[in-house]
């Protein structure tokens, strides 16, 4: 993504899931690569994805640093940021270069004031006040590993700790509780916030389904965290963070 002739000596990758759905152009890890390569942070700056084109292999070979920080554009640290990237990063680090792995991005120290400030402006546009409104967290889950849920309660307890909403809950898609029952018995309105790190089903498809299922008018759906405006920042303080660690 950022060209050079001379050889750089840090490198971002910036590594996400992917869609191979037809159609599919993952256009958000992408973008979030292309904001960073814009801004300089680093000589060199590539993506690479674990289901879709360039691969983990092919994005890492791509790159001439001797150091590369890996950026998991992941919504927590379960089987695919912990376990699958890893091997993955591992079987295509051939030239045995020192590789960085970073906290993936649902788990960012800024992200419950990020989805604060989102929820936020999504309630003005709804005409809800905040102090009156619910966060719905909406999260994958799974009955196998606890990584989507315990990222989901770690960034409700930032979000409930600052004292904006009238409450915080989570739901989940594979597990309990679901959408309907995080809604059920709510007072005032609701901001659902989907905790995806993509612009896949889930995000797209699965959580406007579930918010009509509500059939209520004083639900808003805020969009998928991984794909909003700004969410770059998050990204490009984290890898500023590392760079500066990796000079001192």
């Amino acid at each position: 993504m950022n060209e050079r002739k001379r050889p750089a000596r840090v490198a971002v990758l910036v590594a996400a899931h992917g869609e191979r759905t037809p159609g599919a152009q993952n256009d958000n890890a992408r973008r979030v690569a292309q904001a960073l390569s814009d801004r300089g942070v680093a000589a060199e700056v590539g993506v690479g994805f674990i289901s879709g084109q360039p691969s983990i292999a092919e994005a890492l070979g791509a790159l001439r640093s001797q150091r590369i920080i890996v950026y998991p554009l992941f919504a927590s640290s379960g089987y695919f940021s912990r376990d699958r990237l890893v091997q993955l990063l591992d079987e295509g680090n051939r030239q045995g270069r020192e590789l960085e792995l970073l906290t993936p991005l649902g788990l960012d120290p800024g992200m419950p004031d990020f989805i604060l400030a989102r929820a936020g402006e999504v309630a003005r546009e709804h005409g809800f006040l905040s102090e009156a409104s619910t966060i719905i967290l909406l999260a994958h889950g799974s009955r196998r590993n606890s990584a989507s849920r315990e990222a989901a309660e770690w960034v409700a307890r930032g979000i409930e700790s600052r004292n904006m909403f009238r409450d915080v809950r989570i739901a989940l898609l594979e597990e309990n509780p679901s959408l309907q029952e995080a809604a059920s018995g709510t007072a005032g309105p609701v901001v659902v916030v989907g905790l995806f790190s993509g612009e896949g089903l889930h995000g797209a498809r699965d959580a406007p389904r579930l918010i009509a299922d509500l059939a209520r008018s004083d639900v808003a759906y805020a969009g998928v965290v991984g794909s909003m405006a700004g969410i770059e920042d998050l990204v490009l303080r984290a890898v500023a963070r590392a760079l500066a660690v990796g000079r001192s």
